[in-house]
């Protein structure tokens, strides 16, 4: 029995009642090369050829409107559509927020990015900046709403006060289990904003249907949201494996499977796994870790042979109520630090322009995560307590938001 999904803007596509709203009013878009309709059009383009709707200005995020910029941390010029003549913004080069100027192009703003579930992926903190801004100008906010793909699984430490940034837009855990659409409504009563927001909501999502639990598996094709997102199973192990992003260790950048995997030159990751399974065995449910070998073309230890561990989350191995990439990963951390104590871990640089605090830290929203690895003490069961009382608060606060 197969369903079918109908995302945001194949609904706004398809039901002139819904564009209704819309004529005569100046249109924006934010969108990324995820940003697709069911036949695979870019939305830019499909809706460009609605004689019913006026586009005036485009957005793109980071990695850019149409994607452009493989690493992270590498910015976007503005430019001009060279198919439709108007102004293409960015949002991740000389400004995070849109400008008075930019906001002056138009009346309502779309928004149709394709999220992966995770705070530290920056779309969302662009959603939340464009609705600060809307709010401010008096603009209209619409999302055009996508599935969360890594379901509604709720993980992670939430962001401590004081710790926001681009790569964590607010009060939540690492893994929100939130639609676009539902993270806007979050925002907005979480910062107080008067603002004109609606959500095209998607239709038939159903978020706890096998095989693809959040993301519609053979009905829809998977388009990379940002360079390093190649497919499912990344989106599911994002929300922990992003973390090797404040650490020395590979996270697979330069392979074919980033952020599938992780290692380096100098780990015994045979040792690795063992000592995973010895000090927190339930944390490794729901998947199968499997020792790999792999030489990144590019970014850390490129050119060297990195001896790694590769987490197959997906097919038999798979259960998606038990997996918690979260602390898979932080348990990584915790054996290689048992194993090498003095191992260099934490990679100490600047991350998303934050030039004071650590890296591994701003990811997390805290140092909690961090003084639990380097702690010779602590337990497993110590990182749970404090994880455990943030997640059964988190879906309490979320109850009112969501929409399916």
């Amino acid at each position: 029995m197969t369903h079918t999904i109908q995302f945001g803007i194949d609904r706004l596509l398809a039901a002139p009642t819904l564009r209704r709203p819309l004529a005569g009013k100046r249109l924006a878009l934010l969108a990324h090369p995820a940003s697709v309709t069911a036949d695979l059009t870019h939305s830019l383009d499909a809706l460009a050829a609605l004689p019913d709707l006026t586009l005036s200005t485009a957005f793109g995020p980071q990695h850019g409107l149409r994607g452009d910029k493989q690493d992270n941390m590498v910015e976007s010029p503005d430019f001009l559509d060279p198919q439709l003549g108007i102004p293409v913004f960015s949002l991740y080069g000389e400004v995070r927020r849109p400008t008075d100027a930019m906001m002056a192009t138009f009346d309502v703003l779309l928004v149709d990015l394709q999220d992966l579930g995770c705070r530290i992926y920056t779309f969302i903190t662009t959603l939340r900046y464009v609705l600060e801004a809307a709010a401010r100008h008096g603009k209209s906010v619409w999302v055009l709403d996508r599935p969360n793909p890594a379901g509604r699984p709720i993980e992670g430490l939430t962001l401590r006060a004081g710790w926001e940034s681009f790569v964590g837009a607010g009060a939540m855990p690492m893994r929100h289990g939130l639609t676009m659409g539902e993270l806007g409504h979050w925002f907005i009563a979480t910062l107080k904003l008067d603002v004109d927001y609606q959500v095209i909501t998607l239709q038939g999502w159903q978020p706890d249907a096998a095989p693809g639990y959040g993301w519609p598996l053979g009905e829809r094709t998977w388009i990379n949201p940002s360079p390093n997102a190649p497919n499912l199973s990344m989106a599911r192990a994002y929300a922990g494996t992003v973390m090797l992003e404040g650490t020395t260790l590979s996270e697979g950048r330069g392979t074919t499977r980033p952020l599938e995997l992780f290692g380096a030159p100098d780990i015994d990751a045979r040792a690795v796994l063992a000592e995973m399974r010895h000090f927190a065995p339930p944390w490794l449910a729901g998947c199968k870790l499997r020792e790999c070998w792999f030489e990144p073309t590019f970014h850390k230890h490129a050119g060297q042979l990195n001896h790694g561990l590769q987490i197959h989350c997906e097919g038999p191995y798979y259960d998606h109520a038990a997996f918690q990439p979260w602390r898979i990963q932080a348990l990584a951390f915790k054996a290689i630090r048992r194993l090498y104590p003095e191992y260099p871990l934490w990679r100490d640089f600047a991350y998303e322009y934050e030039h004071d605090r650590l890296a591994i830290d701003l990811i997390n929203g805290s140092p909690l995560l961090r003084q639990w690895v380097d702690d010779p003490a602590a337990l497993a069961s110590d990182l749970d307590c404090l994880t455990q009382a943030d997640e059964v608060a988190w879906r309490e606060k979320i109850r009112p938001f969501l929409l399916y």
